[in-house]
């Protein structure tokens, strides 16, 4: 009897040892959790409770060399609703209806949807923003945030790019600059009660956005819009397809201006410049795709004559030609088994190599073809930079298309000598040759300068690679001499401007397939000729009627070249006038 009542007596005492310390352990819980972590519930409770809108960053500016200023942003509005808040739907419905200029269906779907907040419609015009919200509904939201906005509409569209609904850039410099223009987004923060309605007199707690940097670039206004205005008029003059222009640094790859006309409307970039009957959606895509194609950079194309300019570099640098190399053109030259035409059939006769290049002599550009051999072509190609991408700062940057190395032959290596046969892309056509003649860089060219804040601070100052001693100082001087005499004696006459040395090259060349007869003419052309300060190359996609490149782009280039030297503050020179001569009739500027 005695043992059961001790041993009740030990059961009882290890149950309530037990009891005691879980109740302990229980009290330190809730001791920890109420004291040392007080902190982090409270704010778990706190974001429990929180609704949340997004507010925004103010996108930095894009702005050019001379301060203008190319892309920024307008303030717009985001329109939405919070079910649980709405007290009169049914006006709801008919006043964003009315308002925003949208379908009855389709607000009162948005309306209606049971959730936290129900975004209605973005990028709403500030002014109407502004009368929704004096109507005072209950459960409507309207909070300002930015939307993109180019003061001039069409200016370099395919330079610039532009941004999507999220305010991110798509293409253009908009997408290659996106981590230092966007900026970080803030939060406007409500508390709610447990059936999601905002409590009122709890006020809003605001994050700030943090903007973005502006990115300060080197394309000119002024020289943007000679550009623009000179390749319309020669498009609409030859119902050409396209005309395209560069202008550049020679000495830096800073971009002065880049031309595609025609230019689609950045403040409208999804309707297409020409609406195309019963088209699909899947078309249509392609068609906007094909629209804000940058064809500077994205398309390839046969330079023509434009690459005699690089053979003839090749040339001087491995000794295989002098300037004072007789040659005799009988309108053809023979290679293998086939007849290779220079672009006057009746040929040039005798010549020597200054006059060869001055009248564009494919037979002339073929011997020093055959002179190199295809060893030294591509040894030179691939030192010039040629075959590799420039690095320009814009996205989607075709490489050369060309021949594999085993594959070429004689003929071949004849027709690449002067331009044919393979592809290029016209910001590597403008880069190579201005490598060439500014003593031997080879220079990244690039629209990107400087990164600063709104209050000028600079935040960074862009670097781009330099590779030096491509070519010799002797061989880049030469070749600014004797493509200075094709403009003043030679095939790109229609290019010289009196007082003004201009060095350049003309070129005609035949798309594929060549049965379309199809055509691109186009001049390159640079000055001061002894010591380059700009570059400028033209190209006119599918000119009618006369299409020859000394004919019709040329006097393009004069143009250009007529209104940007002087703002560029070239002087003019005392020079002698230049006389015509039998190199100077009217067949020389028409060559392939």
């Amino acid at each position: 009897m005695f043992r059961n009542k001790t041993f009740n007596r030990r059961k009882i005492l290890i149950v309530f040892t037990v009891i005691l310390l879980v109740l302990s352990i229980l009290v330190g819980r809730l001791v920890y959790l109420m004291i040392f972590c007080s902190e982090y519930y409270g704010q778990k409770a706190e974001d429990l409770h929180e609704r949340e809108r997004d507010i925004k960053a103010a996108r930095g500016k894009i702005i050019d060399s001379t301060g203008t200023v190319l892309a920024t942003n307008r303030t717009v509005c985001t329109i939405s609703v919070i079910h649980s808040q709405l007290e009169e739907p049914e006006e709801v419905i008919r006043v964003l209806t009315k308002e925003l200029e949208m379908e009855e269906e389709t607000v009162r779907k948005r309306v209606e949807k049971v959730s936290s907040i129900e975004r209605v419609k973005s990028n709403v015009d500030k002014e109407v923003g502004d009368r929704i919200r004096n109507y005072g509904l209950a459960g409507v939201k309207v909070d300002e945030d930015y939307k993109r906005y180019y003061p001039y509409g069409t200016l370099a569209s395919r330079v610039l790019g532009f941004t999507g609904g999220d305010n991110q850039g798509i293409i253009g410099l908009e997408v290659m600059y996106e981590d230092y223009l966007k900026g970080s987004s803030g939060k406007i923060l409500t508390l709610t009660d447990a059936r999601g309605v905002e409590i009122e007199n709890a006020g809003e707690r605001r994050q700030e956005p943090v903007d973005g940097y502006n990115l300060h670039i080197s394309l000119d206004y002024n020289i943007q819009m000679y550009c623009e205005q000179a390749a319309k008029k020669v498009m609409e003059a030859k119902s050409a397809d396209g005309v395209s222009v560069i202008v550049m640094k020679p000495d830096n790859g800073e971009i002065l201006a880049m031309v595609n006309v025609p230019e689609f409307d950045l403040n409208d970039p999804f309707t297409l410049i020409q609406e195309e009957e019963e088209q699909s959606e899947t078309n249509q895509q392609d068609l906007l795709n094909q629209m804000w194609r940058n064809p500077c950079i994205n398309d390839t194309y046969e330079p023509g004559s434009v690459f005699k300019t690089i053979t003839t570099a090749a040339s001087f640098e491995e000794g295989v030609v002098s300037l004072n190399d007789h040659f005799f053109c009988p309108g053809y030259k023979m290679v293998e088994d086939r007849r290779i035409h220079c672009h006057k059939r009746a040929g040039h006769g005798a010549e020597d190599f200054t006059q060869g290049i001055m009248n564009s002599c494919n037979p002339v550009f073929i011997e020093l073809g055959l002179r190199l051999g295809v060893d030294n072509v591509y040894k030179y190609f691939e030192q010039f930079g040629l075959l590799n991408r420039t690095g320009i700062d814009l996205p989607g940057e075709a490489s050369t298309i060309m021949h594999d190395k085993k594959n070429v032959g004689p003929v071949e290596l004849a027709t690449i000598s002067f331009g044919q046969s393979f592809q290029v892309t016209p910001i590597q056509l403008a880069t190579t040759v201005s490598s060439l003649i500014n003593g031997g860089n080879r220079i990244t060219p690039h629209f990107g300068v400087s990164v600063k804040d709104d209050q000028g601070n600079l935040i960074e100052t862009l670097q781009y690679d330099v590779k030096e001693g491509i070519v010799s100082e002797s061989t880049s001087e030469t070749l600014r001499s004797v493509l200075e005499k094709v403009v003043s004696e030679g095939s790109g006459k229609r290019a010289y401007i009196e007082g003004f040395s201009i060095g350049g090259k003309t070129a005609t060349s035949q798309t594929l397939p060549r049965s379309a007869n199809k055509y691109i003419s186009s001049f390159l052309g640079f000055a001061p000729a002894e010591d380059p300060q700009v570059l400028a190359l033209l190209i006119i996609n599918n000119p009618q009627g006369i299409y020859y490149g000394g004919t019709i782009a040329a006097p393009v280039v004069k143009e250009i070249f007529s209104n940007i030297l002087p703002y560029l503050g070239i002087e003019k020179q005392a020079v002698p006038e230049k006389e015509d001569s039998a190199e100077n009739s009217e067949e020389n500027s028409e060559e392939n």
